[in-house]
């Protein structure tokens, strides 16, 4: 820590040196990149001024001056009616505007992702080393992307090599006990391409200031190894090997490590085939693993696994240059075992799909999109048809856009078959009669952009039924996966964001949710109302120096949610009294001879602790201070 410390004052000290006062500064670029090519939404190329429906993209560059480290922490960062929180056993989970974490579904490169820890993806596999920037498309995508999608799609795509070599070293020490250490090499070679980066975390255990449901935030030891090999034998023709190995081990009792690992891999093959006419297909595998190591004995005993292997095809084909017609499925064998299953057993069910959408471009600058897909469940027989239609429309600088789309959330395994003892306080029951969850998704959306203002209001009304939810039941004298009646989710969004030319950025955005539920049924959640985010940045560049120095705050309302708790024995929902609060953020980065970076960051700038530590509550124990150091060491060959 004391050797970063040092590093900083010396090499802001160098670079007054080299800063020149006639330099000429940052040419004027737009806080969003209008023209950049997205796929998620639609699957298929589009720029983002072109996409239908309201995408939201973070770049590589806004993920560097936010110093994301995980997804979560940027998530929350960037947009609000983001809120992760901690589940049992200290395990992140996710609400989206009332949506949960096993209702949103994660993409690497546009891939799903196996495992869960409490009906959530583990967040720690996804870190922000490499990443060229995340498409976000809120609401439901049920009729491209299937049953986890009904409440949004998270598709993280990371960089491909783009100079013949690069090679990126850094470091980030903080002072809560955090260390984190990345390795990237980028390789381009006439028709090769080669991306390989590691990833370590270190995490000591912090004990927490006051009383609340969790007294101390375990100590975490992580290892994250990825390769992606890009190989063109010919110019229409690419393929894509990808390989990463995680493994995590938590510290939660003294006696006994919580570890967790994931192998994945896939090949995809991409052709080009003429113009206007392009074909996709691909392999991916995926396992990810618990397991509980003894320190006394040293036995790792593994008691879950989740391993997919999934197929996909995909084939696009545009027509008189203008209108678009894309087709795929999909094949996943879904297997899981876990100690959650009477006498840890293990069940797996086949998911067929195939989807279709067209895409019309007509006069005036309007465009319609439709599509539909078919899904089908093997282990419960389940068969579904999700739809979607969207328009667009272009006025000048303004466009206009109108969405529906229906979602559904197919019961999991795990919430089909559960069978298992809660800490020996109760049972948690599976039932195989679950219907799937059915929504109906509408918003609308205008969108204003020139030169280097964009101005962005959505208003979104949701109407799920059917919602799988645990509740307490008298029969069963225990917790049992159910049904629950319609849940209605409705409110807005609205944002602004602008770039000038003296290096001066920011962006303001407020979202609304209101949750409710239909004929009184109970509903378990902990939406806040209110959430704000606001960054304020000054970016400025001369020869051989660069400075970037942002503010950024999260503002949350109060919100009283309903909860299953330990002081009616789980059996009955108590009201829990969530404060309203707000984080704020100061980081100063510093670029030299545009080879190494500096930054220094004062997380929770005004020592925010909570009063109580509730689930919901920020894990935060006061202000934290950390400094780290970046190295492009192909720069310094120059």
């Amino acid at each position: 820590m004391r050797l970063l410390l040092a590093l900083l004052i010396c090499t802001f000290v160098y670079s007054l040196g080299y800063a020149q006062s006639n330099a000429d500064s940052l040419d004027v670029f737009r806080n969003v990149d209008m023209d950049q090519v997205v796929v998620t939404a639609t699957r298929t190329p589009r720029q983002l001024k072109a996409v239908p429906i309201v995408t939201r993209v973070i770049g590589n560059m806004d993920i560097k001056r936010m110093d994301a480290t995980n997804i979560g922490n940027l998530l929350e960062s960037e947009m609000p009616g983001v809120e992760f929180s901690y589940a049992m056993n200290q395990q992140q989970q996710l609400n989206i505007q009332g949506f949960g974490g096993s209702s949103v579904l994660f993409l690497v490169d546009g891939e799903r992702i196996a495992g869960e820890t409490h009906d959530n993806v583990d967040y720690q596999r996804l870190n922000m080393s490499n990443v060229a920037r995340i498409e976000i498309v809120k609401g439901a995508a049920s009729s491209l992307y299937g049953s986890q999608a009904i409440g949004g799609v998270i598709n993280i795509i990371t960089q491909d090599a783009i100079k013949p070599w690069s090679v990126n070293v850094n470091a980030r020490v903080g002072s809560i006990g955090e260390q984190r250490y990345n390795a990237t090499i980028n390789l381009r070679k006439d028709k090769i391409r080669s991306s390989l980066g590691a990833d370590r975390v270190l995490a000591e255990c912090i004990r927490l200031p006051r009383k609340g449901v969790f007294e101390k935030i375990y100590a975490n030891n992580v290892w994250n190894l990825k390769e992606k090999l890009k190989y063109t034998p010919i110019e229409n023709l690419t393929f894509t090997a990808r390989a990463s190995y995680f493994f995590r081990e938590m510290e939660s009792n003294p006696m006994v490590y919580n570890r967790y690992r994931d192998f994945a891999g896939g090949l995809k093959a991409e052709w080009h085939i003429a113009e206007g006419k392009n074909a996709e297909l691909s392999y991916s595998y995926d396992q990810y693993d618990k397991s509980d190591y003894t320190l006394a004995s040293r036995r790792d005993i593994r008691d879950y696994s989740n391993v997919q292997h999934s197929i996909r095809g995909l084939y696009n084909h545009t027509f008189q240059g203008k209108h678009t017609l894309t087709i795929g499925g999909d094949y996943l064998r879904d297997y899981l075992l876990t100690y959650q299953f009477a006498n840890g057993g293990s069940f797996y069910q086949h998911i067929i799909d195939a989807f279709a959408q067209l895409e019309i471009t007509l006069p005036r600058d309007w465009q319609l999109v439709g599509g539909a897909r078919y899904d089908y469940y093997s282990d419960t027989n389940l068969k579904n048809i999700s739809s979607k239609v969207s328009f667009m429309k272009k006025v000048d600088n303004l466009s206009l856009r109108g969405y529906y789309a229906g979602g559904f959330k197919a019961p999991s395994l795990k919430e089909l078959y559960t069978s298992w003892s809660m800490q020996n306080m109760f049972m948690i029951y599976g039932n195989a009669q679950l219907k799937p969850e059915v929504s109906h998704n509408y918003s609308i959306s205008a969108e204003y952009q020139h030169s280097n203002a964009n101005i962005l209001l959505n208003v979104f009304h949701n109407m799920v039924s059917d919602r799988i939810s645990l509740i307490w039941s008298q029969a069963h004298n225990g917790m049992v996966y159910d049904n629950v009646n319609r849940v209605v989710i409705s409110g807005l969004d609205a944002s602004v964001s602008t770039r000038f030319a003296s290096g001066i950025g920011g962006k303001l955005a407020y979202t609304f949710t209101h949750e409710g539920v239909v004929n009184g049924e109970p509903l378990v959640s902990s939406t806040r109302p209110h959430t704000a985010s606001l960054r304020i940045d000054y970016d400025k560049r001369w020869q051989n120096y660069g400075i970037n120095a942002s503010i950024s705050g999260r503002v949350l309302s109060a919100t009283d949610a309903t909860e299953y708790t330990a002081n009616t024995g789980f059996k009955e929902i108590e009201t829990i009294h969530y404060n309203a609060y707000t984080m704020w953020k100061l980081i100063i980065t510093q670029r030299i001879i545009n080879a190494i970076s500096v930054t220094t960051t004062i997380d929770n700038l005004f020592d925010y602790i909570p009063n109580y530590y509730h689930t919901s509550s920020p894990t935060t124990t006061g202000r934290a201070i950390s400094v780290g150091i970046s190295v492009d060491i192909e720069e310094l060959w120059r």
